[in-house]
């Protein structure tokens, strides 16, 4: 039981080391307002990325050791994307100064998709627990499947944000060639058809 104890914490504390950098920057002045927003909302990305990754990599080579290693963890990191997504939210009202600020930019396509990827988000965040796995039962995998959106959404927000897709896509182009890749397989296998006269 300790063991697992000491696991957990130490996974929460390697998620939480980003985030404690950056928020030690800003606190102390060696980083602005504005600059903690392209840090925080990447790290969200980046971990949502590493936690989507499993999907397919498990479709792909089957049973692995590490591969459920990873598995396990993947909750702790979906909510752990969603906490710097939250972060990333914290600096940008921060940043903008008012609500009046706020809701003039709504209408702007890399605003409002970054607010979407986030409402997204929010529910999957709110039920990666075992609480919640026992109580939705089958409904727990269609609310987690707004991780495919979600991933959607961050990725046109960060496209059009930097006025750029280079970076962004660069980070989610293994995710969509593994779901190629994967889909691939699954088309190719055909199911056996019984020969005449069996």
């Amino acid at each position: 039981m300790r063991t697992i104890i000491n696991s957990t914490a130490f996974g929460w504390l390697v998620l939480a080391l980003p985030g404690v950098a950056q928020l030690y920057g800003w606190f102390s002045g060696a980083i602005d307002t504005m600059d903690m927003l392209s840090p925080t909302g990447e790290t969200s990305a980046r971990l949502m990325i590493l936690a989507m990754l499993i999907g397919p990599l498990a479709g792909l080579l089957g049973s692995r050791r590490w591969l459920q290693w990873w598995l396990v963890r993947r909750r702790w990191i979906g909510v752990a994307a969603f906490a710097y997504a939250v972060l990333h939210l914290v600096f940008y009202v921060i940043d903008m100064g008012s609500l009046e600020a706020i809701m003039g930019e709504l209408p702007i396509a890399s605003i409002w998709t970054g607010w979407l990827a986030l409402a997204l988000m929010l529910p999957m965040a709110l039920t990666s627990n075992q609480a919640a796995l026992r109580a939705l039962r089958s409904a727990w995998k269609t609310v987690q499947r707004l991780a495919y959106p979600a991933a959607l959404f961050t990725l046109l927000h960060w496209w059009w944000v930097h006025d750029g897709a280079t970076t962004a896509v660069i980070h989610f182009v293994p995710l969509v060639l593994l779901w190629l890749a994967l889909l691939w397989r699954r088309t190719r296998k055909t199911p056996l058809t019984p020969q005449a006269g069996v």
